[in-house]
């Protein structure tokens, strides 16, 4: 069992440029190519990706997707040497990691890690490293100066495992988001705010990304994109096909794709525009008068759900028509919340609680925008006691 001495990282981005420069840092021989051509500090650059890969007994990938790296496996194929070991530390659908694993065989890692920029820079990245015992130990004192190595049994569900770790933390930017629009909702200071989300659940994230949610907004580079993170999870959603919220989520995001994620958790609160109509529906509940369901609802609209056991869709007239004008005897026991909105361009979905006495009531609304306004296109319910 040899250990590698030459590495090539492929290529410098913001990933491959730290594990380049850390390994560098070890006394590892490491050279590096990027298509800028760019250099990266201390590491030695080609201008070539044949050449960074004829020189070297390990090449490590570190690209964006799986179309990249099978592209520059093919574009360097023929001066890969017949004993040199592919780690492909990139993050791909488990397909792709199955595909690029078949087509390399025992010579190929795939090994995605857990941890960004900061991470790779202090060598305590997770690395979850599928490949043959064998070729594993060969590379194995390269892949621990850059963190843990811990093996799994194939390369898909090493691919897996990285996926639903993102999903994870795409779900911490997203819950963080909502505490951020709650306590902008109650007028309270941002770095009062912030202060008491580091004690919390979420204390590890508020306190690494704390430049990026700062009011106004501290500059810095990006340790992970926001872009890169809802590819990751179009990934997820794709290959599980099973609904996957964070997707949408980081889709509709206002933040640049090349922000860090942190910036998507900053993304105001829905316009107001959008809930004028879902406000005017809460009106016409309050105070029994269908005058405000005109108001909310477009004149198309159709209500339906199942009443007394059976199915019914009301238009918006007949709807209206079992409004008496006045509020409900026990009005001031009822209450009602929106639960969440979601807007996609020209279109909005939103879901609401009605306590009705006995009866909770889950409205599910279509909106439309129409001109500057939204309305609402269509409503289904349920209705539990």
């Amino acid at each position: 069992m040899t250990t590698p001495h030459s590495i090539a990282v492929l290529v410098l981005g913001r990933m491959g440029q730290a594990i380049a420069t850390r390994l560098t840092a070890q006394g590892w021989d490491v050279v590096g190519w990027t298509r800028s051509g760019r250099t990266a500090g201390a590491v030695e650059t080609m201008g070539d990706p044949n050449d960074a890969v004829a020189k070297a007994d390990l090449v490590l990938l570190a690209l964006f997707d799986g179309a990249a790296c099978l592209r520059l496996l093919d574009d360097v194929r023929d001066a890969l040497r017949a004993d040199t070991i592919v780690v492909n530390t990139s993050t791909v659908a488990p397909a792709e990691a199955s595909r690029l694993a078949r087509r390399l065989g025992p010579s190929y890692i795939h090994a995605p890690v857990l941890g960004s920029v900061p991470a790779a820079t202090a060598g305590t990245l997770q690395i979850l490293a599928s490949a043959d015992p064998t070729t594993l130990d060969r590379v194995r004192p390269a892949l621990e100066t850059l963190g843990t190595v811990r093996r799994v049994k194939d390369a898909p569900t090493a691919a897996a495992l990285k996926l639903i770790a993102n999903n994870s933390l795409a779900g911490a930017v997203l819950a963080l988001r909502d505490a951020l629009r709650q306590a902008d909702a109650l007028g309270l200071p941002r770095a009062q705010v912030l202060d008491v989300l580091e004690l919390g659940q979420l204390g590890g994230l508020v306190a690494r990304k704390r430049p990026f949610l700062t009011d106004p907004p501290g500059a810095g580079p990006a340790a992970f994109t926001v872009g890169a993170l809802a590819k990751d999870m179009a990934l997820l959603a794709a290959a599980s096909n099973s609904p996957l919220r964070s997707a949408a989520g980081l889709a509709d995001t206002r933040a640049a794709a090349e922000d860090d994620i942190a910036v998507a958790a900053t993304d105001p609160a829905v316009d107001d525009a959008v809930l004028a109509p879902l406000r005017a529906y809460i009106r016409g509940h309050a105070t029994g008068d269908p005058t405000h369901f005109r108001d909310a609802f477009l004149p198309t609209a159709h209500i339906e759900g199942i009443r007394d056991g059976a199915f019914v869709s009301w238009s918006l007239d007949e709807y209206c028509a079992l409004f008496s004008g006045r509020p409900a005897p026990d009005e001031p026991t009822r209450s009602r919340r929106i639960d969440a909105v979601d807007v996609h361009g020209t279109v909005a979905t939103a879901t609401m609680t009605l306590l009705h006495g006995a009866d909770t009531f889950t409205d599910i609304f279509l909106l439309v925008r129409v001109g500057d306004s939204w309305r609402i296109a269509n409503k289904a319910y349920h209705r539990r006691s």
